[in-house]
């Protein structure tokens, strides 16, 4: 398999303690992938809960000693492992963002949204009072200005991690219920040459509830002129490498694209599905 997995997490993740990057990419290497990007979590963004409660975790990490880690494992393995970062993208950080970026040297950038109205969905205050179209379209309209905003990244991440934790029955962020909305964010990924990130992470299923792609936004994605598709695991322990590749690959080929991308040195290369 020639597959890239562009979306990992490892010790230096706030959230990574359940794996390494010599363990994820061990795991790569198991499963056959071509390689792998660390794209630690860099959000800087630190909820009023938290700083009332003096629990301030950082969730950034230190670049310099990430990378070093992944030379050092690179010489080891014999897989590809690519330095990256997971942008979160928020108004009140755009200054802190920029100069991470400008900072250091990445082979790929994801720009996501984990936190909006304060809070990070995946704890559930955010879906209260609200309906499941305000929640899901809040989201969809945040990660598209940010975007918008940033410019200097590769891959809009996880368009659909709003449905993840959500307490509704619409499990499914679906094009026909945000039909202007996604034609606007495909839009400017095209014109801009950004990837699409199919986050398989997304439709592992939690707490019983199990979401589900809608393969309309990717045939809309399609007719737009998108051809730029990033596969990503998000995966925060070694088992989850690769998750479900092999069924998103062949779904991806069922609608009609062909390539999955992944980047070097900030370069895109494109790999057969």
């Amino acid at each position: 398999m020639t597959l890239f997995d562009n979306h990992n997490h490892s010790q230096f993740s706030f959230d990574g303690k359940r794996t390494s990057v010599e363990a994820s990419a061990m795991a790569a290497a198991r499963h056959g992938l071509g390689g792998l990007a660390f794209t630690d979590h860099c959000d800087f963004f630190i909820p009023p809960a938290k700083k009332v409660s003096g629990e301030i975790v950082p969730e950034w990490f230190d670049v310099i000693h990430q990378q070093a880690e992944i030379e050092r494992v690179q010489a080891n393995v014999p897989v590809k492992i690519l330095k990256g970062i997971e942008i979160g993208m928020h108004e009140d950080c755009r200054e802190e963002i920029r100069k991470v970026l400008a900072d250091n040297r990445f082979d790929q950038v994801i720009a996501s949204v984990h936190y909006l109205d304060d809070v990070d969905p995946y704890h559930g205050e955010y879906y209260d009072g609200k309906d499941w179209k305000e929640a899901y379209g809040r989201y969809l309209e945040t990660i598209f200005r940010e975007m918008i905003w940033l410019g200097d990244f590769d891959i809009m991440g996880h368009y659909d991690y709003i449905v993840r934790y959500a307490p509704y029955p619409q499990n499914s962020i679906r094009y026909k219920d945000f039909a202007d909305l996604f034609d606007t964010m495909f839009t400017y990924l095209i014109q801009e040459g950004k990837a699409l990130e199919i986050n398989t992470k997304s439709y592992q299923g939690y707490r019983g509830r199990v979401v589900l792609p809608d393969n309309e936004v990717l045939l809309r994605y399609r007719e737009l002129g998108g051809e730029i598709l990033s596969l990503g695991s998000d995966s925060h322990e070694p088992e989850r490498v690769g998750a479900d590749f092999d069924r998103f690959a062949a779904l991806l080929k069922s609608l009609g694209f062909r390539w999955s991308a992944h980047y070097e040195e900030r370069r895109m290369i494109q790999l057969p599905l």
